[in-house]
């Protein structure tokens, strides 16, 4: 693309309905999205088109500029027809992640004064029997069919306008992992601003193929697979499911996509479960490893970018910290893998680097446009809280002036409660969070991500394990793969034998390679696996107290 249309493209697109008219006039013919299976296949042309009828049909029932409308569906291209038909018009949308439960949905829609709520057919048995849901404007997602609630007017009395940059486009829930859902109002600009920061690290044009299986309603799913497809004309293929193994490779074999955006966990199991499974099985790879190592590199590589596909360009993961053991692997079998860091508050890109200049180990450099500080580093480490500013950041939490002002610096940075460092070329490198921190009895700090990779990277059995502090106490929570567990699950006695040594292995071993203060005091083992956030991030909180149904 010439600079000068580029530039041209950047001033433009300051909204989300001037994204959506961009693409339609400049990339009118070429395909948008569509499922798997063929099925609601659109251009850009068409694209525009069925957003300004689903406009209308809102409108028609009095919905309106400035109304909220949640969004809860699986991923599907009419979600985002529906995101278009609610921001592009002066609406606000409230997207939903779609594993969400009945009561979760429920207090969205009333904390967020929603009106209306499109819901695919598939989740509406979720919703039928929900309180209040009677009395809003329901649209299946499936074929945009209404059920208007008693009185409901039919008269286009809902009116619409043009949005301006710094209209609230959304408002995204979450928790995060420290729980108190949030509702994080987005603006245009926010939106707009990531979409051009992910084209400014990773640039890609029209004749690119996205593959996109991370929730929609998610900031980084949204602004890197759904919204920069559109702002450059590319085509995105969605998977309608939850990416099993099976299901994933499926798609990447069919679509043979350019562009992935994953989470950690992706890749961590299919290095685990596959890759590092099979080495170690395979005494001739093993040898390969170790002695000719830069062969072992090339045919291992080779093997992974032909199951993605055999033409990926840009593996993007974010969401929380990639494993260094998984990361040094990609990046000595040179995949084309990139690291970002970001959260919902930043719409989400805070730090961003493409493929070939990213480092190890690092989260990138700050975004587009986006400024980034250490906050009170210590004076050794270099450690401190991350902070940022710029065009990314939130207009604030809804209903919560109280946690909106303290998540802001006097001078008016982001707080993002992230610990990290700068090194002297400005890459950035995340430690964890500082509210999972823990402070031992000597005023030592205590980091549990670190003693969590060490079980889930040593311990042969283990799928993932999260570290707590109970009363002083630190105690490790791991979730034991399926696979050891099942030979002997019929025989109570050899059960709970394999889980006792199991548990006595990781004391002993995380004992005995940490300093004193990060000595374990107790292990359990989980029978379910632990609930996670939309970017697989497990929710501490919930495993602060004992739970005796659940743990052995």
């Amino acid at each position: 693309m010439f600079q000068s249309e580029k530039k041209h493209r950047d001033a433009y697109v300051t909204t989300l309905r001037r994204l959506l008219d961009y693409a339609a006039d400049r990339f009118r013919e070429l395909p948008a999205s569509g499922l798997l299976d063929g099925g609601q296949q659109y251009t850009y042309g068409q694209m525009r088109r069925r957003v300004e009828e689903v406009s209308e049909l809102l409108s028609r029932h009095g919905i309106g500029a400035g109304d909220r409308l949640v969004i809860f569906s699986q991923n599907m291209p009419d979600w985002t027809i529906a995101f278009f038909a609610v921001t592009a018009y002066g609406r606000v949308a409230v997207p939903v992640l779609a594993d969400s439960s009945a009561t979760e949905v429920a207090n969205i829609l009333g904390h967020s004064d929603a009106k209306a709520l499109f819901v695919s057919a598939a989740k509406w048995e979720i919703l039928k029997d929900c309180p209040g849901v009677s009395q809003l404007l329901v649209i299946c997602l499936d074929d945009f069919s209404v059920t208007a609630p008693p009185g409901a007017p039919a008269d286009h009395s809902g009116v619409v306008r043009e949005p301006a940059p710094d209209d609230l486009a959304g408002i995204f829930y979450t928790s995060g992992t420290t729980g108190r859902p949030k509702g994080v109002m987005l603006s245009h600009r926010n939106l707009c601003h990531n979409v051009k920061a992910a084209f400014a690290a990773a640039p890609f044009g029209k004749k690119t193929r996205w593959l996109s299986f991370l929730p929609m309603a998610h900031t980084y799913e949204m602004a890197c697979s759904m919204l920069y497809p559109v702002y450059v004309g590319a085509r995105v293929f969605y998977m309608t499911k939850a990416p099993t193994p099976a299901l994933l490779a499926d798609a990447l074999a069919r679509v043979k996509p350019h562009v992935v955006c994953s989470v950690p966990l992706v890749i961590e199991k299919i290095y685990r479960s596959g890759i590092r499974k099979k080495v170690d099985q395979q005494p001739a790879l093993r040898w390969m490893e170790r002695h000719m190592s830069w062969l072992f590199h090339r045919l291992i590589g080779f093997k992974l970018r032909r199951l993605f596909g055999g033409h990926l360009r840009f593996f993007g993961i974010g969401g929380s910290k990639v494993d260094p053991e998984v990361e040094k692997f990609l990046f000595d079998i040179h995949f084309p893998y990139a690291i970002g860091y970001g959260l919902t508050e930043t719409a989400p890109l805070i730090t961003a680097k493409s493929v070939w200049q990213h480092r190890y180990g690092s989260i990138g450099q700050h975004a587009f446009g986006v400024q980034v500080r250490i906050a009170d580093p210590d004076a050794e480490t270099g450690f401190g809280e991350i902070q940022c500013q710029g065009p990314n950041v939130m207009l604030g939490y809804y209903h919560d002036e109280e946690r909106t002002k303290q998540v802001f610096t006097e001078d008016g940075w982001f707080r993002t409660g992230d610990l990290g460092r700068r090194d002297g070329d400005g890459y950035f490198y995340i430690k964890g969070r500082i509210d999972s921190m823990f402070v031992g009895p000597a005023g030592e700090n205590i980091y549990p991500e670190e003693i969590e990779r060490l079980i889930n990277n040593n311990i042969a059995g283990v799928e993932e394990s999260v570290v707590v502090n109970r009363e002083g106490r630190l105690v490790a929570l791991v979730k034991l793969e399926d696979s050891l567990l099942q030979k002997c699950q019929n025989v109570a006695e050899h059960y709970l034998r394999v889980i006792e040594e199991k548990k006595k292995e990781i004391m002993t071993f995380v004992n005995g390679c940490t300093k004193k203060s990060s000595h374990l005091n107790a292990v359990s083992v989980v029978k379910r696996a632990f609930d996670k956030t939309a970017t697989m991030k497990i929710r501490r909180f919930l495993y602060q107290k004992k739970n005796g149904e659940n743990e052995v």
